[in-house]
């Protein structure tokens, strides 16, 4: 009982923080060795296509043409896809205006690996950026996202992810940002060692000839489509200074019940990619994956609730002090959230309370995501969440 603790404590701290000082380490050995790759200001600016899909978007989505056209990239370079299956307000009709952008619209909704498959031959350039509807990015977003491709290593490369977030922030919010800035800097550190283990799809790219179709049925294609190419050799950069911004999930409700849907996703995904998980292919991937997505998205959430349950038993059974004091703290940070929980029902604004609810919130959603994928609950069909105005 006391060796299965301690594996459980071990195991929790090193996912969400020894993993972080092992990566901090390890980038400053390897910057004694190896310099960092060095980009050219005068290289040629390959052609990019932005692939958006948009799924009942009326409200927002002529403020994403807007800031999409506005993007500081070449014109005779780009070219602007949507897609917009399954729409039914006036999103396609709103698109359909601006003549400079190409709409792909179908009644049907089949999910948004289904229309970026259906998308794929519409697209005529070099690199491939997706990004979200709903998140707008920064005027030179595109530049620092293909300046990467000057390295012929680098097949896919993930922008940053930002939450806009108010001074006086509930759960969601406080909570929301405060883990983007942390995984923001795991993938800094990520790439810096070998390689990003995924994508978020508010902003990712990839040179389109490495494009490889993904199951129609996958719950989180853009972690899919940049792992089939990480899983064929190629590296997949990070790049902080091209970034997306959104406001925050509108409650934690609906954080919830995206982070459900990312968590079954997670569970479908790991099973899918095997070559990632083998170390007899691409040892450094393999052990970067593991470290950062699948001891979150798999093991870990039950030891949380297996150390709480064995500190328990073991404080009954025996008088180490030590093991009091676990306890003590573990209590105490479940009465946090529990308070930050309590507070956020009553519009109370303290983020200091929201940050162990948050996490509670992320980890729980893990288990009733791993949950909803065995019971064939979970549609491909992209849900969209309420979001802040």
């Amino acid at each position: 009982m006391i060796i299965a603790f301690w594996i459980s404590l071990f195991v929790i701290i090193y996912t969400f923080v020894g993993y972080g000082f092992v990566l901090f380490f390890l980038v400053r050995i390897k910057r004694v060795f190896k310099k960092r790759f060095s980009f050219s200001d005068n290289a040629e600016l390959p052609t990019v296509t932005i692939l958006i899909a948009a799924y009942n978007e009326e409200n927002i989505i002529e403020e994403k043409i807007k800031n999409t056209l506005e993007l500081d990239y070449p014109k005779d370079k780009t070219q602007i896809i949507f897609i917009t299956d399954g729409s039914s307000d006036s999103t396609p009709a709103k698109i359909a205006l601006h003549q400079n952008v190409l709409l792909l619209h179908k009644d049907l909704r089949t999910g948004k690996m289904a229309a970026i498959k259906r998308a794929m031959p519409s697209v005529a350039n070099e690199i491939i950026v997706f990004t979200d509807a709903n998140t707008f990015l920064n005027k030179t977003a595109i530049k620092e996202l293909v300046k990467h491709y000057q390295n012929e290593k680098v097949g896919a490369v993930a922008g940053e992810k930002r939450i806009m977030v108010e001074e006086l922030a509930d759960a969601s919010s406080a909570g929301e940002g405060f883990y983007w800035k942390y995984e923001s800097l795991l993938k800094k550190w990520d790439y810096e060692l070998y390689s990003n283990v995924g994508a978020a799809g508010e902003l990712f790219s990839i040179r389109t000839k490495l494009y490889q179709p993904v199951e129609s049925d996958t719950i989180i294609d853009d972690h899919m489509i940049a792992m089939r190419i990480a899983e064929n050799g190629y590296l997949i950069a990070y790049e902080p200074e091209a970034y997306a911004m959104e406001t925050a999930s509108a409650n934690t409700k609906e954080e919830l019940k995206r982070k459900v849907r990312i968590a079954a996703g997670g569970i479908q995904s790991i099973l899918r990619l095997k070559k990632a998980a083998n170390p007899f292919y691409y040892p450094v991937l393999t052990f970067q994956y593991l470290s950062h997505r699948v001891l979150r998205w798999t093991v870990t959430p039950f030891l949380l609730i297996a150390a709480l349950i064995l500190n328990v038993i073991i404080v009954c059974k025996t008088d180490f002090f030590f093991y009091k004091a676990v306890l003590i703290a573990q209590i105490l940070f479940y009465a946090l959230s529990l308070l930050g929980m309590f507070f956020e029902r009553k519009n109370i604004r303290i983020k200091a309370f929201f940050i162990p609810y948050y996490f509670c919130v992320m980890n729980y959603a893990v288990v009733a995501g791993i949950i909803r994928f065995y019971r064939k609950n979970q549609s491909a069909a992209w849900e969209k969440s309420q979001r802040k105005s």
